[in-house]
């Protein structure tokens, strides 16, 4: 089958690939769409050492579910980390974080920038008949952003500063302003803001940032430069969320976060079933961070769009 093969820090568009067979208790998905996200170009330039099919965010449609009845034939997404679900870690309900756990696209597993990909039959997510595939294909990042409010309290009227006006960003504020939070979103491109102003979201450059007075910043740069923005912007005894993983080392100043009592929690995969939800009732709107679309043959062209400055969600038609 075709798809792009990341070895090496380098990407390069194959046809060779063997097409996968679904171990017992998975299925295999043909895939309809997939996003170009962050990580995958963190991947590119050197973040974690994984060679293979790169991509993660995807909608597709099940075309074998050996054992699996009802499966075949259905468009589905997929939660990403695919985990052993005996060891201590899974017992303990905590499967994103098994001890052998196999992650899409990342670590141990191919992923969806090819024609097909296997997943356990325990990931799938039946996608509504209504939801267009360029919107399901924001499920995963969507259900990152509501990871947020499983791992803190967010209440009406709470000061949020979110950093970072891109497609997390965006994804971001907007289910934190439907929880109620009072969310100021701090960024570089006006048009990127201009997208959440329209939601009624409040928007601003780094001058405009309060300083001290934010119970919860979110930081979704994964760069330095936002998480010192985030530390300007949060309150003693606030919280950060770090939304974004970072390539290298960020200089922190413990000794500050440690007189402030400043709360430090890190994010990343959230629940599938809820952003679906949100996503069929256009409770939040992505259709304004679709940028560009190009077919699996340009999916080497489609990385490059994808890291320019200022672009959001570029999508890969994979054929199927």
């Amino acid at each position: 089958m075709r798809g792009l093969w990341l070895e090496d820090r380098s990407l390069r568009l194959r046809d060779d690939i063997p097409v996968p067979e679904p171990p017992p208790g998975e299925v295999r998905i043909r895939v309809l769409r997939a996003g170009v996200c962050n990580t995958d170009l963190e991947l590119v330039r050197g973040y974690y050492p994984f060679t293979g099919v790169p991509g993660h965010e995807f909608v597709g449609r099940v075309e074998r579910a050996p054992g699996a009845e009802g499966w075949e034939g259905r468009r589905v997404v997929g939660e990403i980390n695919a985990a052993c679900r005996t060891c201590p870690t899974c017992a303990a309900g905590r499967p994103t974080h098994c001890e052998t756990r196999t992650v899409l696209g990342i670590v141990g597993r191919h992923g969806a920038f090819a024609e097909s990909l296997t997943l356990p039959v325990g990931n799938l997510h039946a996608v509504p008949g209504s939801l267009p595939d360029e919107v399901a294909v924001f499920t995963e990042p969507l259900a990152a952003a509501l990871e947020i409010q499983q791992q803190v309290d967010v209440a009406a009227g709470q000061r949020i500063v979110v950093v970072g006006d891109g497609k997390l960003g965006n994804l971001v504020s907007q289910t934190l302003a439907l929880a109620g939070g009072d969310v100021l979103v701090i960024g570089r491109y006006p048009a990127k803001l201009e997208l959440l102003a329209g939601r009624g979201v409040s928007t601003g450059f780094a001058d405009a940032l309060p300083e001290r007075m934010a119970d919860l910043v979110v930081e979704c740069t994964g760069d330095p430069d936002g998480f010192a923005l985030a530390r300007r912007a949060v309150r003693p005894r606030g919280t950060i969320v770090l939304k974004s993983t970072y390539r290298g080392d960020a200089t922190v100043s413990f000794s500050a976060l440690v007189v402030d009592e400043i709360t430090l929690v890190g994010s990343r995969c959230g629940p599938f079933a809820p952003a679906l939800d949100l996503l069929e009732s256009g409770r939040v709107d992505v259709t304004g961070l679709v940028h560009a679309r190009y077919p699996l043959d340009q999916a080497l062209t489609a990385f490059d769009h994808a890291a320019r400055p200022g672009v959001l969600k570029v999508l890969v038609d994979c054929g199927g």
